[in-house]
């Protein structure tokens, strides 16, 4: 029993050792790849971003009217107003060496500022759909959250509660839409967003 105990603890060890020696060699080709990548993206030159996709606020169609002495509402309001004079890409998912290969290296300070701009645009446009929402403002929370939507915005939220109003509202199909926004995403949250809408589809023809 000794003997069998001591050849199963050796071939135990030598499949851990194979295997940590396959993962090492696996992360070392990565770091590898990435610092390749990264030599490559520092030596493209700079390209212009006037084909970028930028996002045009249209403050015009926004409910600005409603709620703006309510103080969470009118710092909604301010913020999207301040965003609508500066430049905002969606670059969710793009890594610093993709945006320097597509782009430059000079452009990664303007780059970044204009996807922080998006991330400050996507969360304010959900908080603020929520302060009209808990208000009964229900229709103009959802014109919110759904040109946050077509904006590209990855925060599930907004996908679950705008399929949830129009599932309310007898707009089943305009989900379909929903999950083929949330297919164009690059962001790690796509493939969770898909499958919860999906579910509430499913879960509504199994009601009927």
């Amino acid at each position: 029993m000794i003997l069998g105990f001591l050849a199963s603890f050796i071939g135990i060890a030598i499949i851990i050792y194979v295997s940590a020696k396959r993962s090492q060699k696996e992360n070392h080709k990565q770091e590898q790849n990435f610092w390749a990548r990264e030599a490559e993206a520092n030596s493209v030159r700079n390209k212009s971003l006037a084909g970028l996709d930028y996002i045009h606020i249209p403050l015009e169609n926004l409910p600005t009217h409603l709620l703006n002495d309510d103080s969470n509402v009118a710092e909604c309001i301010d913020i999207i107003e301040t965003l609508a004079t500066q430049n905002i890409v969606n670059l969710t998912g793009w890594s610093n060496t993709d945006l320097k290969l597509e782009y430059g290296t000079a452009n990664i300070t303007p780059l970044s500022e204009y996807d922080q701009n998006f991330t400050l645009l996507v969360r304010t446009l959900q908080k603020w759909a929520d302060a009209l929402a808990e208000a009964g403002y229900k229709e103009e929370a959802a014109a919110l959250m759904e040109f946050a939507v077509n904006a590209g915005t990855d925060i599930s939220r907004t996908y679950y509660q705008l399929a949830d109003y129009w599932l309310s509202q007898g707009q089943n199909t305009r989900i379909e839409q929903l999950i083929k926004n949330a297919e164009q995403l690059r962001s790690s949250n796509k493939e969770a967003i898909i499958r919860n809408l999906k579910e509430k589809v499913w879960g509504d023809v199994m009601r009927l």
